[in-house]
């Protein structure tokens, strides 16, 4: 299936740049490419794309058009997937865009744009209903996490650096690797968070993705 992608970014180099990421892929394609939030929402309306990839900062206000423009699209196209480029990797934003759930959204740094395996990679995630953190953002949420306390305190303290690798977005292999234990171990850790995270009922595919949010939502 080729993905239909439409773009709000002010930035005509960015806008560039990603258009030609997109022109890259085969099952890729750019249906709009705006540059401020009203004429964001119109391109949504009348070219129905897949995903949106959006600066989080552009007219009018330039100040979180980003965010209020993936709320907007939760209210009134809840199918269509987000991608939010930023050049800030401040907490506080990625937690407003996950704050009404976790699926079809994506946090990416700008930086990201020249790398077109990792945009890419992001857009097809969002578009299957998967979610997306760029990594220097887990690692500032998660540094941030450690020098507060919280609910997850009933986690032990091995729980908690099972939850914090699986934050970085680690494989269940790779934790095992990083703490020198079996896979079947780190399975048994993270069955133990979702209990304790009361995740029992979440679906198989949002179990992961809704713990991390919820680790990385305690921060502030």
């Amino acid at each position: 299936m080729t993905v239909r992608v439409a773009l709000a970014e002010d930035d005509v180099l960015v806008r560039q740049g990603v258009a030609g990421v997109l022109a890259s892929a085969e099952d890729l394609t750019l249906v709009a490419s705006v540059g401020d939030f009203d004429a964001a929402l119109l391109a949504i309306e009348t070219t129905d794309p897949h995903v949106v990839v959006t600066d989080i900062k552009m007219p009018p206000t330039r100040t979180d058009e980003g965010i209020r423009l993936a709320a907007e699209i939760e209210r009134r196209y809840p199918g269509v997937g987000v991608v939010v480029l930023s050049q800030y990797d401040d907490p506080d934003y990625v937690l407003s865009l996950l704050g009404a759930g976790t699926k079809g959204r994506a946090y990416l740094l700008k930086e990201r744009v020249s790398d077109v395996e990792e945009l890419c990679r992001a857009i097809r995630t969002v578009a299957q209903g998967g979610s997306v953190l760029d990594p220097q953002v887990v690692d500032r949420l998660v540094q941030a996490r450690t020098r507060r306390t919280s609910p997850l305190n009933r986690l032990t303290p091995r729980e908690t650096e099972v939850l914090a690798a699986m934050a970085r977005g680690l494989s269940n292999g790779a934790i095992a690797d990083q703490l020198g234990v079996g896979v079947r171990a780190v399975e048994k850790h993270i069955n133990a968070i979702f209990l304790k995270l009361d995740l029992s009922e979440e679906t198989a595919v949002h179990k992961r993705v809704v713990a991390v949010v919820t680790f990385l939502s305690k921060v502030g």
